[in-house]
């Protein structure tokens, strides 16, 4: 299986929300209460990659992450972000994971053993992950409808493209452990170093 079809935010949003777990979660962050909140990594990359295998838009979708921003950086209110969206989310049946992208340069360094570069917001993280092409998050608009952030742009990942994130802190040999976990799961993306 190749891609060959231009990737649009129209595209990317149709196809996440063929999930439907991705349209209740989108729905429901604005009730969570936390500032910039993202949608991200592979349930919104995950659907368009199954459209183009041809499966269904929720095989092969571990976790549903969700990004935000809080200046009080203590595990405390992390934990309590986290706590109302297991309540929030409950009844999706699906495991909702949420970070504090201020935290994260707290707590990376001596959970991957390097530093993490300064953030200034939750969209600024989105253009960090490993793989560029997975740099994507979907967050409600005010007012309704979808906001697309995708920095590295969308093509790479329409065509299936796996190319480490300059950008990534991560050393190589977790960047292609990431790109193989990918590939087990869809084998016609194609990993270039």
């Amino acid at each position: 299986m190749r891609a060959t079809e231009a990737g649009t935010a129209e595209a990317l949003v149709a196809d996440a929300l063929a999930n439907p777990v991705n349209g209740a979660i989108l729905a429901r962050l604005p009730q969570l209460g936390v500032e910039q909140p993202w949608l991200v990594a592979g349930c919104v990359y995950g659907p368009a990659w199954n459209r183009l295998a041809g499966r269904p838009a929720a095989e092969n979708i571990k976790d549903y992450d969700v990004f935000y921003w809080d200046e009080d950086t203590s595990w405390e209110a992390e934990d309590a972000v986290i706590r109302r969206a297991a309540a929030l989310f409950e009844d999706l049946g699906v495991e909702v994971e949420l970070k504090n992208q201020k935290r994260v340069p707290i707590w990376y360094p001596e959970k991957y053993g390097v530093a993490y570069p300064p953030v200034a917001s939750a969209a600024g993280t989105i253009g960090l992950f490993q793989i560029a092409c997975t740099c994507v998050g979907l967050g409600p608009r005010p007012g309704g409808g979808v906001e697309v952030c995708a920095p590295h742009g969308l093509d790479e990942l329409y065509a299936g493209v796996l190319r480490p994130n300059p950008l990534c802190p991560s050393p190589p040999e977790r960047v292609r452990a990431k790109a193989g976990s990918y590939r087990a799961r869809w084998p016609w993306l194609r990993f270039v170093e």
